[in-house]
């Protein structure tokens, strides 16, 4: 997709960002966990656990966190549409979600889907890869809790 100019992309509605930012982000988790599973020339692909994985990293949860370790990283034009995109109203979002989970969510899909629609593909990479690897890391801490636990 060729990119939008600014102007163009600062007059779309941030839910629209964020609808776009899912997408793409959906994509680059999916696209990033089938790359883990090769093996040598073959793939190791359980469709069922490879959906299970990538539900972990897009979730709202994930995500939030995932902008809450961000912030800092994040350009002032960026942190703005995450901070105008967290307090839209689109809704409360599943009941079986803390709402402030889905908002902050929402504001990091909008950042997601603004980068895109701009064709800012470097820093959008860096964006999401950067995100991958916070959620990665507390995902292994998660595991390794849970382990210590049983």
């Amino acid at each position: 997709m060729s990119s939008l100019n600014p102007e163009d992309v600062d007059a779309i509605p941030l839910s629209v960002l964020a609808y776009v930012g899912d997408a793409v982000y959906e994509l680059y988790v999916r696209e990033s966990l089938l790359k883990s599973r090769r093996c040598g020339e073959h793939w190791d692909i359980d469709l069922d656990e490879l959906h299970k994985e990538a539900v972990l990293r897009v979730c709202a949860t994930a995500q939030a966190q995932a902008l809450a370790d961000l912030e800092s990283f994040l350009a002032p034009e960026e942190a703005d549409v995450a901070r105008r995109a967290r307090n839209i109203r689109v809704g409360r979002g599943p009941r079986s979600m803390p709402v402030l989970d889905y908002r902050h969510s929402t504001g990091f899909e909008a950042v997601i889907g603004y980068l895109y629609l701009l064709g800012r593909d470097i820093r959008l990479e860096e964006l999401m890869s950067e995100a991958l690897s916070l959620i990665e890391a507390r995902l292994a801490k998660s595991d390794h809790n849970h382990k210590d636990k049983q």
